[in-house]
């Protein structure tokens, strides 16, 4: 091991990595303000997080023996008083329940937020913000932070009902985005949108039936756009209370993937807002 900094783990049942236990069936539980972070780019991420003191710390590793020769970098950007583990193939599979080809695994852990409207004060001037109401699939989730962050979002905005960002699977599809572009899952979706009314945000709900060709919106200093869970999409009285747009496409499909259709609506949005 490495300078001593590694620490060998050689049975599945060993305390010291019980979070790592299981971690599909985990996945669905819920880890009560922790996550688990996989992959060398989301790991990375996340040991900068902690070293800037932001929102997210990490409490430990874990690694395939066989790859730490190739991640001397990711090992030494935890701190020091941070353990990291290591096992072989067999003993880690063992641990998490299934074939981990990555092999580079970090507890992390969210520390406690405020509510939505001081984190809304805190944003810039001029701030384009991606609102996401009953969002329940995890690939959108982990792409809509992907384009966040592509397009200069200031900020995710999450209601109450949308699944956890910090799933491991969302995790991995933002390619660590969702450690980057600060978020709130609060509140519930009218209470979120006139939370943001309230501080001057011009809302944009996304629809295939919008009103207002994507292209056309007016430029202002703050922005926000809404989506909503694939098929049902937004609720009536969400379209009806705010300025409604659509993203023009061929007749014959009904609409678009939120996960496209957010990335084609921040670019027009960020554009406009000035944010690329």
């Amino acid at each position: 091991m490495t300078g001593g900094r590694l620490i060998e783990i050689t049975h599945p049942d060993d305390p010291r990595i019980a979070e790592f236990r299981n971690i599909r069936e985990r996945d669905l539980t819920g880890r009560d303000s922790r996550f688990i972070a996989e992959g060398t780019v989301v790991l990375r991420l996340l040991t900068g997080a902690h070293a800037s003191g932001g929102d997210f710390a990490a409490e430990k590793g874990l690694l395939l023996k066989n790859r730490v020769a190739g991640l001397g970098d990711i090992i030494e950007s935890f701190p020091a008083d941070i353990p990291i583990y290591v096992a072989d193939a067999e003993v880690l599979d063992g641990i998490v329940g299934f074939h981990l080809h990555r092999g580079v695994l970090a507890l992390g852990r969210r520390m406690a937020e405020d509510g939505v409207g001081a984190f809304l004060d805190r944003l810039p001037k001029q701030a384009l913000v991606l609102a996401g109401c009953g969002i329940s699939n995890h690939d959108n989730m982990g792409s809509m932070f992907r384009n966040a962050a592509a397009f200069g979002a200031a900020a995710v905005l999450l209601d109450e009902s949308c699944c956890d960002p910090l799933y491991r699977k969302a995790l991995r599809v933002s390619v660590g985005s969702i450690l980057t572009v600060p978020y709130r899952r609060q509140l519930s979706d009218v209470e979120l949108l006139a939370a943001l009314a309230e501080r001057g945000f011009a809302i944009w709900s996304l629809s295939p039936r919008g009103n207002v060709d994507i292209r056309e919106v007016p430029a202002s200093e703050r922005m926000a756009l809404v989506v909503g869970t694939e098929g049902d999409g937004l609720p009536a009285n969400i379209l009806s209370a705010f300025g409604s747009v659509r993203i023009p496409q061929a007749p014959g499909l009904d609409s678009l993937n939120v996960a496209t259709a957010s990335g084609i609506a921040l670019f027009e949005m960020a554009a406009k807002n000035g944010r690329i």
